[in-house]
C-alpha cells in the first residue's frame, strides 16, 4: 500500500491559551510491536478541549498531535505482531507507553501505572491521518458497527468504568450524575443499562445537552436537583456521579448523596475544593476516583455498541474534516453539541 510522507495534524504546539492548529507532519515509523493505523474516524474529548483554551492540570509533551479517540485500518504490522493483518478495522485503547514491569500493569491494571503516558499528550494522538499504536491496545470492530461510533468506544469505556466497574449500580439504584457533557451522559445511560432510576443536572445553558441525555430514559433537571434526591425517603440518592468539570460540584454531590452512599468522581477539576468534608465523614459516605478503562471493559463495550444496547447516535452532533477541526472544537467548548467527531 503506498503512504504518504507527510500528512496534516491537529497540533497543541504550547502551553499557552489557543496553541492548536494545523501542521504538516512526517509519517510515523512504527517499532517492531507496533501497527500504523490509518484514521478513519476521531472524536474530540473534552481533554482536547481543556489542551485547547489551556486550563487542564496533566502534563503534556509539546508538540504533540491531539486526539484519544479513534478507529481506522491496519496499514502496516511491526515484524513481531502477530494475530492482525493489514486491513482489519480497529479502535485502540488509549495507554500509548505502559511499563509492562509495574506492580499495576502486572494485575491489568496499566490505566493505574504511574508511568502510563497516553495518545494526544504523551505521545502523538489520532488527528491526523496515520498514527503509530502498540498492537497491544487493538481491538477488533464488527463489521456493523460504523467507524464515526465506534471511535467513541474510550468515552464509553470511561463510563462503564464509573458506572459498573467502581459504583457496582444495581437495578432500582437512584443515581444523579452531574454534568451533562460526554461523560456524563454516557454514564447516564451506563446507569440506565445497569436497572437504574437516573436524574442528570446541568445548567440552564445545558439544555440542548440535557434533552439528549432524555433520549437514554433519564430525568433531566436544571440547578437543584434536591427534590428529585429526596423525593423518595427524604435521605437523598445511593449513587452520585461527578462527572462536571468543576471542583465545587463535589460540594454538591456530598449534599445530594444518601447516607451510607457512594460518590464516584470521574470529572476532571483542578481548582482548590475550599469547603469542609466534614459531611463525607458525618453521613459514612464512599468517596471513590474513576480514571480510565483496561482491555475486558474494552471488550465489553464494543460488544454493547455493536448489539445497539449502547447507541451512540444521539450525543454525535456532527462529522467535520479535519481542516474544520476548530468549528467542531468550538460547538463542543459553547455547547452547541455534546461530542464532535473529525474525518482525517
Amino acid at each position: 500500500m503506498s503512504i504518504g510522507k507527510t500528512a496534516a495534524a491537529v497540533v497543541n504546539y504550547a502551553p499557552e491559551k489557543g496553541s492548536v492548529e494545523i501542521r504538516d507532519i512526517e509519517r510515523p515509523s512504527i517499532g517492531e510491536e507496533d501497527v500504523l493505523l490509518e484514521v478513519m474516524n476521531v472524536g474530540v474529548c473534552g481533554s482536547d478541549l481543556h489542551q485547547w483554551t489551556a486550563d487542564h492540570s496533566w502534563p503534556v509533551n509539546y508538540p504533540v498531535v491531539l486526539g484519544h479517540e479513534f478507529g481506522g485500518h491496519i496499514v502496516e504490522l511491526g515484524s513481531r505482531v502477530t494475530g492482525w493483518k493489514e486491513g482489519e478495522r480497529v479502535v485502540s485503547e488509549t495507554a500509548a507507553i505502559i511499563n509492562p514491569s509495574s506492580p499495576m500493569s502486572k494485575i491489568g491494571l496499566y490505566n493505574l501505572d504511574p508511568d502510563r503516558k497516553g495518545f494526544g499528550y504523551g505521545v502523538n494522538g489520532a488527528m491526523t491521518k496515520y498514527v503509530r499504536v502498540p498492537a497491544r491496545c487493538l481491538h477488533h470492530v464488527p463489521d456493523e458497527l460504523p467507524f464515526e461510533q465506534a471511535c467513541l468506544t474510550e468515552p464509553c469505556c470511561v463510563a462503564y468504568n464509573a458506572v459498573v466497574n467502581n459504583s457496582h449500580i444495581k437495578p432500582g439504584d437512584r443515581v444523579i450524575v452531574l454534568g451533562p457533557g460526554t461523560i456524563g451522559i454516557l454514564c447516564a445511560a451506563m446507569a440506565r443499562l445497569c436497572g437504574a432510576e437516573v436524574a442528570i443536572v446541568g445548567l440552564e445553558s445545558d439544555l440542548q445537552r440535557l434533552n439528549i441525555a432524555k433520549q437514554y430514559g433519564c430525568d433531566a433537571i436544571v440547578g437543584d436537583a434536591t427534590e428529585w434526591a429526596k423525593k423518595k425517603d427524604g435521605l437523598g440518592a445511593d449513587f452520585i456521579i461527578d462527572a462536571a468539570g468543576a471542583s465545587i460540584t463535589l460540594k454538591i454531590a456530598l449534599q445530594l448523596v444518601r447516607p451510607n452512599g457512594h460518590i464516584t468522581k470521574v470529572g476532571w477539576g483542578p481548582q482548590p475544593l475550599g469547603f469542609s468534608l466534614d459531611p463525607l465523614v458525618q453521613k459514612n459516605v464512599t468517596l471513590k476516583g474513576s480514571f480510565s478503562h483496561n482491555w475486558p471493559i474494552w471488550e465489553k463495550v464494543i460488544g454493547l455498541l455493536a448489539s445497539g444496547a449502547l447507541d451512540v447516535k444521539p450525543i454525535i452532533g456532527g462529522v467535520w474534516p479535519l481542516a474544520q477541526w476548530h468549528e467542531a472544537f468550538d460547538k463542543m467548548h459553547h455547547g452547541e453539541v455534546v461530542k464532535s467527531v473529525l474525518k482525517p
